[in-house]
């Protein structure tokens, strides 16, 4: 299925879209976010918290595993990855408490310049209850096939009794630049910062949409990259690094079946903060069959077990041999040799029935070539041949069989001269 699209919504459209679209959550926002959000917190953000250009730290850089990794992926690959699914939250005595749903699917993208390309389209999003509190996010991104992020919008809300909190965050490729803006609406208070970075240096940046399909593709290959260190946001939006780890694998029970799950531990480096880790319980194809943060009460689980997607085996074309043919010996062969045989000496014949004077033709040249015995009877032909022709040159007949003499004149002109004479 492919998404045919320009630009993604607005951060204001998202909004707006948030609950038919089905996003949203029942855990505190830190804790459902699909990769670590931005937690709501009160307080200025980003660019309000960066220090000084003389006290700025490093800034944190993806390693060479983490970027060959991305190099390696394919598009072969990445189209088997292209379905939706839903989990259910559930609270730690098994009651549901909302719904989590996530699709990945091929579409397209207007640029700023207007240029449409083919992308990787991520839309995901949580809602549910917790202590009686609406929350609720969802996440839009369209990604490169390298998974980089062209375009992502994120809103996460926590509908308080008193105050109603909701933040709203963006990046967007913009002039060799990748921009983020997170916006903080706290009952009427709204706080806005913007940051940016060059496009060049985010080398291994997983967004949100982008960690979903890093996933599964971890999920379709059974391994994570040894000692890979990739880019991320923190719960404070601001970049810093996440590191995957393979826990092994594990029989659970989905459904009334029992399915084998390969599990991820993703965990974010917090520059500032404590980091925050959250596993993944994966099927063989990709699906998420539960996900749980550390710390954190409740999990996201799947309650039927999905068709599981396989890889078409592509066999090779079949070898035929060449084998020596004995017509001769095949009965349907040589049958049809005889009746085809038998076909043409009968059309000769009648051919020559009905033109008599063609027999007589070749009857008088193979006389004269035989009394001749001419050196070269393809010349010898063609002169025999020639009389016949209306335009012909005056010429000795057949001169070619005769042997040269002083009597014998063979230039035409003289020919002409001697007649005239």
């Amino acid at each position: 299925m492919e998404t045919d699209g320009h630009r993604g919504p607005t951060a204001d459209n998202m909004s707006s879209k948030v609950h038919s679209a089905g996003a949203g959550t029942g855990e505190p926002l830190s804790t459902l976010a699909l990769l670590p959000l931005p937690s709501l917190s009160i307080g200025p953000i980003a660019k309000d918290h960066l220090p000084s250009s003389q006290e700025r730290p490093l800034q944190p850089e993806a390693n060479a595993e983490a970027i060959d990794f991305l190099s390696s992926l394919r598009l072969e690959e990445l189209q088997m990855l292209f379905f939706s699914e839903m989990l259910v939250m559930v609270s730690d005595s098994g009651e549901p408490q909302g719904e989590l749903t996530i699709e990945v699917q091929r579409g397209k993208y207007k640029d700023q310049k207007g240029l449409l390309s083919h992308c990787l389209v991520v839309h995901a999003g949580s809602h549910g209850i917790l202590d009686k509190t609406i929350c609720g996010n969802s996440v839009l991104g369209y990604l490169s096939w390298k998974l980089k992020p062209l375009e992502q919008h994120s809103h996460e809300f926590i509908k308080f009794p008193i105050i109603p909190v909701e933040r709203k965050t963006s990046l967007l490729k913009k002039d060799g630049q990748l921009v983020m803006t997170n916006s903080i609406r706290e009952g009427e208070e709204v706080k806005t910062s913007k940051t940016s970075c060059p496009w060049d240096s985010n080398e291994g940046f997983i967004s949100e949409a982008a960690n979903l399909v890093l996933l599964r593709v971890m999920a379709w290959r059974q391994m994570v990259p040894s000692n890979a260190r990739f880019l991320a946001l923190d719960t404070e939006g601001k970049l810093c690094c996440s590191t995957y780890q393979a826990l092994g694998f594990q029989t659970i029970q989905v459904g009334h079946q029992q399915a084998q799950v390969f599990i991820v531990e993703q965990t974010v480096h917090s520059e500032e903060g404590i980091p925050t880790s959250c596993q993944f319980y994966l099927l063989s194809d990709g699906h998420l069959a539960k996900r749980v943060q550390v710390g954190s009460p409740g999990c996201f689980v799947i309650t039927k077990m999905p068709i599981l997607r396989e890889e078409d085996e592509i066999e090779p074309p079949p070898v035929f041999h060449k084998e020596p043919l004995v017509w001769e010996e095949d009965m349907e062969l040589y049958s049809k040799f005889l009746h085809r045989k038998e076909q043409l000496r009968l059309g000769h014949a009648s051919y020559l029935r009905q033109h008599p004077d063609a027999q007589a033709v070749v009857s008088d040249f193979l006389l004269f070539l035989l009394v001749r015995q001419p050196q070269d009877p393809v010349s010898f032909a063609a002169e025999f041949f020639g009389f016949f022709s209306p335009n012909r040159t005056a010429s000795p007949a057949l001169r070619s069989s005769h042997p040269p003499g002083p009597f014998r004149p063979l230039d035409p002109k003289d020919i002409a001269d001697s007649g005239a004479g």
